[in-house]
């Protein structure tokens, strides 16, 4: 059953894959009537080059809600570059209306126009490049919704996994992790499973931040002194909190993770998660006051304009945050 409301969809870096996956989403048997955020003609131009015979359905703001699309059909709100899109070549000058993009789809969804946001794929460093501070949707979503802290969630139908920290070097981890900070993001975490994922009691499982998780301070003294007091206090409050583990077996059957593993940092927890549904995996943002699920990869300048490009993790997407605005 459809859920009552659309979801948006923001097309994303225009020059990578993001309008051919949007295009895709017109072909697909849905659990929503999707909207895209776009520049029609970009769209019109990519369904031309890569064969996606779709019908582009150009819509006002006020008109979302009252017209719904036959399959084959994409509606979309226009958000005009102001420079013509080249496949694999990213365009600074198209950074703003990028990001205005996103901003007119958040501010729809904290109105109640839309019953969550997807996003396809941004390329940060071709913002940067444009003189505009940016280091990832997570961040940016979080400021335009004032939330103090977003948590980034990764899913492969049943395994989740959750970041402490995410986009900085890693040099800057250790530093970074905190008693305090990790309070915040399991809180968020527990809370989001509860209200978003509809888990009456979530069990998780904390990674160390050291190899062995430490091995008694021995590869380092975080993990007795920050994370291990931290996973404490969640046990002393009835949570179903279990670590530090170390990483290298927390993701095991015999780690017996059933609801969320919390990694430390990027590229601790996210390699698992992708090895297991790299394709089908979506990226969900706890802690928004809003639905947002995303797709697992990158822009893929390389394949852009081919038709290869691969709607397995945008459908994902929509359906999962279909699933959580039904809850």
């Amino acid at each position: 059953m459809r859920i009552n409301k659309p979801l948006v969809v923001t097309a994303g870096e225009p020059a990578g894959v993001g309008p051919e996956l949007c295009l895709a989403l017109a072909h697909k048997d849905l659990p929503a009537e999707i909207v895209v955020v776009g520049d029609p003609d970009t769209l019109f131009s990519r369904a031309k080059q890569t064969g996606i015979a779709t019908s582009i359905i150009e819509l006002d703001a006020s008109d979302v809600g009252s017209v719904h699309a036959n399959p084959g059909e994409l509606l979309v709100v226009a958000q005009r570059f102001p420079v013509q899109v080249q496949c694999g070549k990213p365009d600074p000058a198209n950074a703003e209306a990028l990001l205005n993009g996103l901003r007119f789809a958040v501010d729809g969804c904290l109105r109640g126009h839309y019953a969550g946001l997807v996003t396809a794929p941004l390329h940060k460093a071709v913002i940067n490049d444009a003189g505009i501070a940016f280091t990832g949707h997570t961040e940016f979503l979080a400021e335009l919704t004032d939330t103090a802290l977003p948590v980034m969630l990764l899913v492969a139908g049943d395994l989740r996994v959750a970041l402490a920290s995410t986009h900085m070097p890693l040099r800057a981890v250790p530093d970074y992790i905190s008693k305090s900070g990790l309070r915040d993001v399991l809180t968020v975490l527990i809370a989001d499973l509860q209200s978003k994922f509809r888990i009456d009691a979530p069990e998780i499982v904390v990674c160390g931040l050291n190899p062995h998780a430490g091995e008694g301070g021995h590869l380092g003294t975080e993990d007795d002194a920050i994370i291990a007091p931290v996973v404490a206090e969640f046990v002393a409050k009835g949570h179903k909190v279990r670590g530090p583990l170390p990483a290298d077996t927390a993701f095991t059957p015999a780690a017996g993770h059933k609801d969320a593993v919390l990694a430390m940092y990027h590229d601790q927890g996210l390699p698992v998660l992708k090895y297991a549904g790299f394709g089908n995996s979506v990226n969900v943002t706890l802690g928004l006051p809003i639905i947002r699920t995303s797709v697992d990869h990158g822009t893929a300048f390389d394949i852009a304009g081919t038709g290869k490009a691969d709607s397995g993790s945008l459908l994902a997407a929509v359906k999962l945050a279909a699933d959580l605005a039904r809850q």
